[in-house]
């Protein structure tokens, strides 16, 4: 197992499951497991509001809610059904709305209610908005927390980083600075380096990932009492990011973002974090340079939040009017592991392969939000297919 996030502890896992005369072995690069989309994304647990139906996000999402819940109950992990609201700021998004409301229907999203402004101050007081999408059983998480106790009892050996992959005709030989390892079968779930790990498997180029650091302000303790729960935009179907809302996590505070910026580093949590093979492998994926030139407005409407507190603040208080901009305080940024393809084309949903002699070594090529939730549900969906591969 090549990465010790949230995805590659939960399939290290099922393996230990399921085959428990099984020796797995999960290797990372860094001295901690859940170092970086795991332990930077939002907590959210998603309902399976916006994916298309029938899609791997949209069966996976649902099923590994499920899941999370009933391991956060075994292991006494605080699982807080706090609910949700996609809110319509004006007429024009009610269309948009509706079609959201479709989606999470079909997907099976429960006790779903379309709410008026009126229902609307009901459930969240302080947002502002014609109608809206109630889902009272999104939830929030802390799931570094989830990450550790899915590490338990596993073989982690962190400080771990996989620089070559040879394939031999009954083995996987894994090697880097730290040592070598030797697999039967070899599962790559590498997050921000997962393209580049794939392509030491001998897998495609494409599709290549691209990294967006999503920025957060954070409200001030004695203005969290304005967010109950969590208070969505209407998303642009254009584009896989949500808009700027307001989170609330397990430990009361209230995030408000992300942003979606370009980071010139896969791990560019900060604006000052310039790694340049980042940036040349950026620049040099054709895809990307497609994209810009399709999304540039959006790219400088991102750019121009990023630089300032007030022009992120007059978006969040589109939704929570009553927000002032000296409410928000700084808070710790993620990055987004964004899979491009060679067209341009934004990967939405997940993209999980094989590759090798024999398909025995594993991929997941995109697995952005809602990843965390479903990371129970994408370890059943890898395990079967290996051990059906193993019969």
């Amino acid at each position: 197992m090549v990465g010790a996030g949230i995805i590659g502890l939960a399939t290290a896992r099922q393996i230990r499951r399921r085959r428990p005369d099984a020796s797995v072995t999960v290797l990372d690069k860094e001295p901690s497991v859940a170092a970086h989309q795991t332990s930077h994304n939002s907590g959210v647990v998603h309902a399976g509001l916006y994916y298309q139906p029938g899609s791997l996000k949209a069966r996976l999402c649902v099923e590994g809610r499920h899941l999370l819940a009933e391991f956060c109950a075994e292991q006494g992990i605080r699982y807080d059904r706090c609910g949700k609201v996609v809110v319509a700021r004006s007429e024009a998004e009610v269309p948009a709305l509706r079609s959201v409301e479709a989606r999470a229907r079909a997907n099976g999203v429960p006790h779903l209610r379309w709410l008026s402004a009126a229902e609307l101050a009901d459930v969240e007081p302080h947002a502002a908005g014609v109608a809206a999408v109630h889902s009272p059983a999104t939830a929030i998480v802390d799931f570094t927390e989830v990450a550790r106790a899915m590490a338990a009892g596993l073989d982690v050996r962190l400080g771990f980083e996989v620089t070559s992959l040879s394939n031999g005709t009954a083995e996987t030989r894994l090697s880097g600075p730290a040592g070598e390892v030797t697999a039967d079968w070899v599962v790559i779930c590498a997050g921000l380096q997962s393209d580049r790990v794939s392509r030491l498997a001998g897998d495609q180029a494409g599709p290549a990932i691209i990294p967006f650091r999503g920025e957060y302000w954070r409200l001030r303790p004695e203005r969290s009492y304005m967010v109950r729960g969590l208070i969505y935009p209407v998303p642009d179907p254009a584009y896989p990011f949500l808009g700027v809302h307001f989170t609330r996590r397990v430990d009361g505070t209230v995030d408000v973002g992300p942003n979606a910026v370009l980071a010139l580093a896969r791990q560019g949590y900060r604006r000052r974090d310039v790694v340049p093979r980042d940036v040349r492998d950026t620049l040099a994926w054709p895809g990307f340079r497609i994209m810009a030139r399709r999304h540039w407005r959006m790219g400088v409407n991102e750019i121009r939040g990023s630089l300032s507190k007030r022009a992120f603040h007059a978006e969040a208080a589109r939704l929570v009017p009553e927000v002032d901009i000296d409410d928000l305080v700084a808070a710790p940024a993620g990055v987004r592991a964004q899979a491009v393809d060679a067209d341009g084309s934004l990967v939405d949903d997940f993209r999980l392969g094989r590759v090798g002699p024999q398909g025995r070594i594993m991929t997941v090529r995109n697995a952005p939000s809602p990843g965390a939730t479903s990371s129970m549900a994408i370890a059943n969906y890898l395990v079967d297919q290996l051990l059906d591969a193993t019969v």
